[in-house]
């Protein structure tokens, strides 16, 4: 049964949660969620600082509500709204920094090597290049080792590396230069000798 617009501001926002997860009425839930429309705008600008970004993150969360109101019990809406938006822009946040890694890991600086030289471990390798790639891995300086495989493997950028095994950005670039050098050298050995 559908309530008049007048009807639904009357209401406080505890009655209005009942109503919505009594009758699924997305009204109910519009003027609930109108009420604190800029709360959520202002979480996102304070995390995101970016004013269109904000503006979707108020559309996603109207539509996550509808998914995520049943699942809880909710005393508090504008308290628990704020936690939904805080935790949404974090995850935002995180899945940018994810794509920046993976972006600094594929555009690493090209002094590690010749613009032209793509080393073996930026490439599809068959199964007996990775093989060798590997055993030339276990070869290397413990310190390169370690950094290489976060960078490569674990697709971690310089930073998180640095914070990760307590050493300076600067050590961590020059250990996986030096380690793509020695795994180089490691490489074409082991091809001269299969050759031979």
């Amino acid at each position: 049964m559908f309530q008049s617009k007048k009807n639904l501001k009357n209401k406080d926002d505890q009655h209005l949660l009942l109503d919505y997860l009594a009758d699924g009425n997305l009204e109910t839930l519009g003027e609930l969620f109108g009420r604190y429309m800029h709360l959520v705008y202002g979480v996102a600008l304070k995390y995101l600082k970016d004013r269109e970004q904000a503006k979707d993150v108020v559309t996603q969360i109207f539509e996550r509500l509808i998914i995520e109101i049943p699942k809880f019990e909710i005393k508090n809406f504008k308290s628990w709204l704020f936690v939904v938006t805080k935790n949404f822009c974090l995850m935002e946040i995180r899945k940018e920094k994810a794509t920046k890694n993976r972006f600094e890991k594929y555009s690493v600086e090209q002094n590690m090597e010749s613009a032209e030289f793509v080393h073996p471990i930026d490439e599809d390798l068959n199964s007996s290049m990775q093989e060798n790639l590997k055993h030339c891995i276990e070869r290397l300086k413990k310190e390169q080792k370690d950094c290489v495989q976060l960078f490569y493997y674990q697709e971690q950028g310089y930073k998180e590396i640095a914070e990760e095994l307590e050493i300076a950005e600067k050590k961590v670039k020059s250990y996986i230069q030096n380690g793509k050098r020695n795994l180089k050298i490691c490489l074409e050995q082991l091809e001269k000798e299969h050759e031979v």
